[in-house]
């Protein structure tokens, strides 16, 4: 089953984020997710990650899916998986507009629908079957020489109720990032829920992994402007402004903005506010950040997965929240 869990990307060192890793297996950790950024590939670092450790679960948070085909994903994967012993989960996301554009050199055209298709290709893929027809993501490949695991796990990053019904209705979890436990507990479960209806299914055994911010510290407002910092960029993105939004910091991103058209980027800090801060983060003393993952936990969220902040002494952070 599920539980706390952790990302833990590679930054600068390679070497250090698998020693990161070897460490939250020894501390109990039930699973490690690798963001997919401007840097190493993260199904390819999830292989060293394999490679050092023998119990933990090793996915991807999140797998942009118009950065390869269904076909080079379910490969990577699958490969992962065996060489693993079965510990890999396929977290997927439709990233945003400027990232596909410039990146990837695609289009984001129909998000939900095309998300379906991908997963739906992965299914059948993962199960032996003939993949159905698709207008986006056409493919008529079935593995030779290998039988991948029927049931390997695919998630899919939600921020939006569609997009989180879906992830119910076909998907094994859903990847959650900026959402906080009063939008877990408000929109993520009952769109997931509603998802599950709609497949016969219950919330038995799906996993909701939430991506928490935390860090043990005795500069809390030191960690909150550090946050602000890293925060612009998904301030900026429209996907995750429409979710903040609806989480009810709708005055926040208007000041949010006013800063951004005035050239004043540090006004525009200011609009990320201590109180929307506060709801995402687990920051402070340990038995704070223990109390910070607590309160996802009780929102809904079956795998709250503590994440860094800048800055800040991330051993400290695991030793703090570990299981």
């Amino acid at each position: 089953m599920a539980g706390p869990g952790t990302f833990i990307s590679v930054g600068r060192s390679l070497e250090q984020a698998v020693e990161r890793v070897r460490r939250a297996e020894a501390l109990g950790y039930d699973s490690v997710y690798v963001t997919h950024i401007a840097g190493r590939d993260s199904l390819t670092v999830l292989m060293a990650y394999a490679a050092a450790t023998e119990r933990i679960k090793l996915g991807t948070g999140v797998l942009p899916m118009y950065s390869r085909t269904p076909v080079a994903t379910a490969q990577q994967a699958a490969t992962i998986d065996e060489f693993s012993g079965g510990r890999m989960v396929l977290g997927i996301g439709v990233s945003h507009q400027v990232t596909v554009e410039s990146w990837y050199g695609s289009r984001i055209e129909h998000p939900v629908a095309e998300m379906r298709e991908y997963v739906t290709a992965l299914r059948a893929m993962f199960e032996g079957r003939e993949v159905p027809p698709g207008s986006r993501f056409p493919t008529q490949f079935r593995f030779m020489g290998l039988e991948p695991r029927a049931e390997l796990p695919i998630y899919i990053a939600g921020l939006s109720p569609k997009m989180l019904r879906l992830a119910g209705e076909i998907a094994d979890g859903v990847m959650l990032w900026l959402c906080n436990p009063e939008y877990i507990r408000r929109v993520v479960v009952p769109e997931v829920t509603a998802g599950r209806e709609r497949a016969d299914k219950g919330l038995d055994g799906f996993d909701i992994v939430a991506a928490v911010p935390a860090a043990v510290t005795d500069d809390r407002a030191g960690a909150f402007q550090t946050m602000r910092g890293d925060l612009i960029t998904y301030w900026s993105l429209p996907f995750y402004r429409a979710m903040i939004v609806r989480s009810g910091f709708g005055a926040e991103i208007a000041a949010f903005d006013a800063g951004m058209q005035a050239g004043d980027l540090d006004k525009a800090e200011e609009g990320i506010s201590e109180d929307f801060l506060e709801a995402l983060t687990a920051i402070g003393t340990a038995e704070e950040v223990r109390a910070g993952v607590a309160r996802y936990s009780d929102a809904g969220a079956t795998s709250p997965c503590v994440g860094p902040v800048p800055k800040t002494d991330f051993a400290a952070t695991l030793e703090a929240a570990a299981p």
